[in-house]
């Protein structure tokens, strides 16, 4: 009788876990549904919208960093800046970031090495000296190994309202041979991205840090980008910054 009861038990859990997890699955499949394809009822003019300062951290060189990278120089986007931060001056990228700027002299590129200590956290040290350079009021962190389409940057600012400080992305996995690549894909596009929309939805932060776009007055505001040097999850507090203000 132990041994059935225990069994049992352990069913019932089971059934439990089963229809809470499912049940997250599918809150969180309507809630993307719903926030990923709603059409905007004011459509931005092209000529209006403002420049974006795009900041990448980057460091070595992978087989997909290249490709990665030339999508930023392709992006269908009315003004922005390209400003790629090396914390090593012998890293072997610096000579492939400079090959891409020679081969795109059309695009606003800028390359800085040698960073700046303000903490403990090595790519808010990373991305200093882009920070202090950008020239304009909003900017994109946007890490190496992230792709663009065309036209993301401009949904990204399609959603930048007066009430809005900061826009992130839902992580996405090109296809990559190998089974690293496919645990990857399997990963972001299941497990991650369900608990990420259904913990979004009820309002607690959680923020990605690979690609964030942000108002650089309110970032100002509480100190600016080094303030975060001391923090190893920067994209937390970081958001958080947005929410509390």
């Amino acid at each position: 009788m132990a041994v059935e009861y225990v069994i049992y038990i352990l069913a019932v859990i089971l059934l439990i876990v089963f229809t809470v997890i499912w049940s997250l699955h599918f809150i969180a499949l309507s809630y993307g549904k719903f926030k990923f394809h709603k059409k905007s009822n004011h459509p931005i003019e092209r000529d209006k919208l403002p420049g974006v300062s795009i900041i990448k951290p980057l460091m070595g060189v992978d087989d997909n960093l290249r490709t990665n990278l030339e999508t930023f120089f392709n992006m269908d986007y009315p003004k922005y800046e390209l400003l790629f931060c090396v914390q090593d001056n012998t890293d072997p990228v610096i000579s492939l970031i400079k090959d891409l700027i020679d081969l795109n002299p059309d695009v606003d590129a800028k390359l800085f090495s040698g960073g700046k200590l303000v903490g403990i956290n090595p790519k808010i040290n990373n991305m200093m000296q882009g920070y202090a350079n950008m020239k304009y009021d909003f900017f994109l962190i946007s890490d190496a190994g992230l792709r663009m389409n065309k036209d993301t940057l401009f949904d990204m600012m399609c959603l930048m309202k007066e009430n809005v400080g900061l826009v992130h992305q839902m992580p996405f996995v090109c296809d990559r041979p190998g089974f690293a690549g496919v645990l990857e894909k399997v990963y972001f596009g299941t497990c991650h991205s369900r608990m990420y929309l259904f913990i979004n939805l009820i309002g607690i932060n959680c923020v990605t840090g690979m690609s964030c776009l942000m108002r650089k007055e309110v970032i100002e505001k509480v100190g600016g980008l080094q303030k975060f040097g001391n923090y190893i999850a920067e994209d937390y507090f970081l958001a958080q910054s947005f929410l509390d203000k």
